[in-house]
């Protein structure tokens, strides 16, 4: 029985705790057996809370199964699934091709295929967790802190908002002071000029009133003399009298004098709006944000004096040109045949995938969640393989996809070339949209010759875009935003023998650039800046093509006609 095996102690313990009226349950951890005592252990095969003297009880049933550490370290072992066909054992291992959980006992089994590739649960397990504390750290350093920039941002526009559209009010109110002005001094010169025209008006009249008044005067002047003859009995100047009133019936012409009129234009609201001047409507358009994560600091590596090959991976491939890893287990082969090869650094072949169309591929890459990404230019398309489904991203008219790159961000980077054979380009991707078109330089000049399917692309440390120009005989490199960087057409003295043509390309952790000379056998090594640092020629290596580097700057080499990759340190 359990109260059997309680030592005195434990009992104490408990009375004292049965005891305390004021216990309460949900203050602290508490025992996962005895629900009493302060837990201060953890099995983390069972996944239980143990006070010390619990621990006892808990492993009497088998001592060696049971992994019991202090409560602070619990949950340090992983928690492996049961297994369905299996129920008393737990699964270690997943199957690859299945997708599957599996146990010992489905191993020992005749049930599964064995030559099945097996990985074990404890390895994935931890290389999860390594990401997710990676997306953790990201999340809360570099991700949160740059929504935090971009809020205080919009904060400070909210804030900032009254002041701005007081500016408009203020642009307003000294353009309506001027407009009233204007109106005021037309106004006044129109009344000035009805004043003028009021002081001509007066002239006229009163000229007409004296004429007037003078022929009144004639008149009574007349009447006056008429008077005195008609009372005179003077017989000469009667008979010599002579009348006048012929001229007098004679009226003087009337005087019209039109007054002036005032006659305002209509208001045109149109032409009112015009001369006041007008406000542009509000607009929103979307501006890219790019994030860009911090790069770890790294350590300065230097060059070795003589790179050595590791080992030779023996791919099988016919004209075998690419080349790319995620990691230093799948490595990932491509030639002129539809298929896409992954093998592990020993050389052992892991999986085949076969493209869709049974054309080979122009160029592969490998995502960043593991996909295979490959571009199929008899269908114009690019697929993504994953869990071995072929799902098409991008497809394209007028233009033909060839090299492919997988930038940091998740992008991917595309080189194509026109129908007509006279233009190339690259293309960057998120999902199936375009997000940016690298074509022209500041002049208007093409960056990358016309048509050629030997464009290889990769993106390095600093976000610059690095292609390798085949026709042009040049490795053209333009930053993030696609300006020209440089060209680099080969050293300043060479001790080759043909003409510099690059093929494959590659940056490491250090931001140098490799590109191979496959006329020449040999690898050339640029720094950051495309200034030539020396040639990896020592490598035996024949006509090489495509290029990668693993997380170690180890360098994996395609060779075009042996169908091998060898796998070469050059750093030290």
């Amino acid at each position: 029985m359990k109260s059997s095996l309680l030592t005195s102690d434990h009992v104490t313990l408990i009375l004292q705790k049965q005891m305390d009226l004021h216990y309460d349950a949900q203050d602290v951890a508490r025992c996962d057996l005895c629900k009493v005592a302060i837990v201060e252990s953890y099995c983390d095969f069972c996944h239980v809370n143990l006070c010390k003297p619990c621990i006892g009880e808990h492993i009497s049933d088998d001592y060696t199964k049971h992994i019991i550490v202090p409560f602070q370290q619990r949950r340090s072992t992983p928690i492996y699934p049961k297994c369905k066909t299996h129920p008393k054992k737990s699964c270690k291992l997943q199957c690859k091709d299945c997708n599957i959980f599996l146990c010992i006992d489905c191993l020992a089994s005749e049930q599964h295929n064995k030559e099945h590739k097996l990985s074990k649960l404890e390895e994935v397990f931890r290389q999860k967790k390594d990401h997710i504390h990676r997306d953790k750290k990201e999340l809360k350093e570099e991700l949160l802190p740059v929504y935090g920039e971009i809020a205080t941002e919009i904060t400070n526009q909210i804030a900032n908002l009254d002041v701005d559209y007081q500016k408009f009010t203020t642009e307003m109110s000294k353009h309506r002071g001027e407009l009233h002005r204007e109106i005021d001094n037309v106004m006044d010169q129109r009344e000035k000029e009805i004043d003028e025209n009021k002081l001509k008006h007066l002239s006229i009249l009163t000229k007409h009133l004296e004429e007037i008044k003078q022929l009144q005067s004639l008149m009574q002047e007349s009447l006056h003399n008429l008077n005195e003859m008609e009372e005179s009995n003077e017989v000469t100047s009667t008979i010599h009298y002579s009348s006048k009133n012929q001229e007098f019936s004679k009226l003087p012409p009337k005087v019209l004098v039109s007054m002036p009129k005032f006659i305002p234009n209509p208001i045109e609201k149109e032409e009112l709006c015009r001369l006041i001047g007008k406000l542009t409507p509000l607009s929103t358009t979307l501006e890219e944000r790019v994030f860009t994560a911090k790069k770890p600091s790294t350590s300065v590596r230097e060059l070795l004096d003589e790179p050595e090959v590791l080992n030779t991976i023996k791919t099988g491939h016919e004209k075998l040109r690419s080349v790319t890893c995620l990691n230093e287990e799948e490595i990932w082969t491509s030639g002129m045949t539809a298929d896409i090869k992954c093998f592990n650094t020993q050389g052992v072949l892991q999986k085949t995938i076969k493209t869709k169309s049974g054309e080979w591929p122009r160029d592969i890459a490998v995502h960043i969640d593991g996909a295979i990404v490959f571009s199929d230019s008899s269908t114009r398309t690019v697929y993504k393989v994953k869990n071995d489904q072929t799902e098409e991203i991008i497809r394209l008219q007028g233009w033909t996809p060839v090299n492919l790159c997988v930038t940091s961000s998740g992008d991917l980077l595309v080189t194509m070339y026109s129908d007509d054979k006279t233009q190339s380009k690259v293309v960057r991707y998120s999902g199936s949209t375009v997000k940016q078109t690298i074509q022209f330089d500041d002049d208007g000049q093409p960056l990358y010759s016309g048509n050629t399917y030997t464009k290889f692309i990769t993106e390095n440390r600093n976000l610059d875009i690095c292609v390798a120009d085949f026709r042009a005989g040049a490795v053209v490199v333009v930053n993030q935003a696609g300006k020209l960087r440089f060209r680099y057409t080969g050293p300043p003295s060479s001790t080759k023998k043909k003409p510099f043509n690059p093929w494959g390309i590659t940056t490491d952790s250090q931001s140098r650039i490799l590109t191979s000379d496959d006329d020449n056998h040999c690898i050339h090594v640029l720094d950051v800046n495309g200034h030539f640092l020396r040639y990896i020629d020592n490598c035996d290596l024949g006509y090489p093509t495509g290029l990668c580097v693993d997380n170690d700057d180890r360098l994996f080499v395609c060779e075009f006609h042996r169908r091998n990759v060898k796998r070469i340190r050059y750093l030290k």
